[in-house]
């Protein structure tokens, strides 16, 4: 009787070949830096959209992309070690939402203001578009529902790693966390 080979962490995430196609699309994306990208910057190498949804599907299996929301996507770097990576939470949070209709709250933007020291492991994400938790390049995510006249109200625009997202406001915030006191 065979003995179950026990396989190893790093075969664990053993990436699989990639296609000919998948090697272009991989890597006019990397040479024009596009790591979030959408369904339409990939379109020109395809003839019509069920081999776009096969070969997205392909990569997506074998690691080499992440899908974000129903037409984004989110490009692992060749660089990556076995195929693992992550972003900046505020960026990631931003490029799912597609940089509207939400604001990022909680202890995600009272760690962003310098109201706590703890650094948060969820970030909740007030939108009018979804809820329910994700998982999103290893950010956990918690979305919760809210008008589109309280976003207007108490979010505001900044930017991180030249890339801009919306937050709960200062002062709103500072409210916030005095309620969790």
């Amino acid at each position: 009787m065979k003995k179950n080979k026990i396989p190893e962490k790093d075969e664990e995430y053993k990436l699989r070949g990639l296609s000919n196609k998948d090697i272009k699309i991989v890597s006019e994306l990397e040479f024009n830096k596009k790591y979030y990208f959408k369904r339409e910057d990939i379109a020109k190498f395809f003839n019509n959209k069920k081999e776009m949804i096969n070969t997205l599907f392909s990569l997506n299996k074998k690691g080499r992309i992440v899908r974000l929301n129903k037409n984004k996507y989110f490009l692992v770097p060749i660089k990556a070690r076995i195929g693992r990576w992550t972003d900046e939470p505020f960026i990631i949070i931003d490029e799912s939402m597609e940089g509207k209709d939400y604001f990022i709250g909680g202890y995600g933007a009272a760690n962003y203001w310098r109201l706590t020291d703890q650094i948060p492991f969820k970030y909740e994400v007030y939108t009018i578009r979804r809820q329910g938790k994700y998982k999103l390049l290893g950010v956990d995510i918690i979305f919760r529902r809210t008008t589109k006249e309280r976003i207007k109200k108490v979010s505001c625009e900044r930017i991180i790693n030249g890339h801009q997202f919306k937050i709960l406001n200062k002062a709103e915030s500072r409210r916030w966390i005095k309620l969790r006191e």
